[in-house]
């Protein structure tokens, strides 16, 4: 496995690549991987005759009071694992290397990035979208794996590639979860024992919104309302925000037909957890 660190050898790489033939699968992450990044891993391996893994905490897609600093970082222990499921580079580059002194251009997908998780975090998408731009211009990517867990994120993306052109196919699969429901995530690192425990209460409030829709429930005020009364439950967590929205042009429905996504996003000590399910209106 190859760690790569700047722009221009990275580039050259996948050009030498491309030379060859060879299609590009891209996984790109903020390290503190975990089975979820794993499995979008193994599918580009599966798919692709080259895996390249990027590792960047991108600090433009964090707000000025959240957890840049603290986010969790342990490189060596994500080299091992991905080494172990195939990987054939890591692209590691610095701040520095991606956002020189000087860095004045954004991506930014418009409506899409101002509803659910965008109206907590107005600038996130903006900063996702961004570096995602960038990375694909470096990469030179055939195909880009995304998890369902950001469902919001792999929305915008998708729509980023259509309206800029980008060459790049954009695969999703489904999250990752814990034995008890909890959806996979680096935050995850931040729950204490007793926050860990309480965590599930989100994929059960998830689930049980689907069994609505399944019984019949067109109105996505009434499965929002049992949402909450299940979520109170337990004090500690306290939502930001839950939705049922059209699963792609993300727009709060007034009555639930068709496919829908279920989404919501909560605090819990200090970790913002998110999590969504896709249900199925007969």
């Amino acid at each position: 496995m190859q760690e790569i660190r700047k722009i221009k050898e990275m580039r050259s790489f996948s050009q030498r690549v491309k030379a060859f033939g060879k299609t590009i699968g891209f996984v790109p992450t903020m390290g503190a991987l975990h089975e979820g990044h794993l499995s979008l891993v193994t599918e580009a391996r599966r798919k692709s005759g080259v895996v390249v893994v990027s590792i960047f905490v991108n600090p433009i897609q964090f707000g000025p009071k959240e957890d840049y600093t603290h986010y969790p970082r342990n490189l060596a222990r994500d080299k091992k694992l991905l080494k172990e499921v195939g990987t054939d580079v890591i692209f590691v580059p610095e701040v520095e290397e991606m956002f020189p002194e000087g860095f004045k251009t954004y991506v930014e997908v418009e409506a899409l990035s101002k509803v659910m998780c965008g109206k907590s975090r107005p600038t996130h998408f903006k900063g996702v979208t961004t570096v995602v731009a960038k990375l694909f211009n470096i990469v030179l990517p055939d195909y880009a794996f995304f998890g369902e867990k950001d469902y919001q994120q792999q929305v915008i993306i998708k729509q980023m590639v259509k309206d800029l052109n980008f060459p790049v196919e954009i695969i999703t699969l489904p999250t990752v979860r814990e034995f008890d429901g909890l959806a996979m995530s680096s935050r995850n690192a931040y729950l204490s024992e007793k926050e860990r425990k309480i965590a599930p209460i989100l994929y059960q409030a998830l689930t049980l919104a689907k069994e609505e829709i399944k019984k019949g429930v067109r109105d996505p005020q009434k499965v929002i309302r049992k949402m909450r009364t299940l979520i109170a439950q337990e004090p500690a967590v306290r939502l930001d925000y839950i939705t049922l929205v059209h699963p792609e042009t993300l727009e709060e429905l007034k009555v639930i037909r068709g496919r829908v996504l279920i989404a919501l996003a909560a605090y819990l000590g200090k970790a913002r957890l998110i999590d969504n399910l896709v249900a199925e209106a007969n």
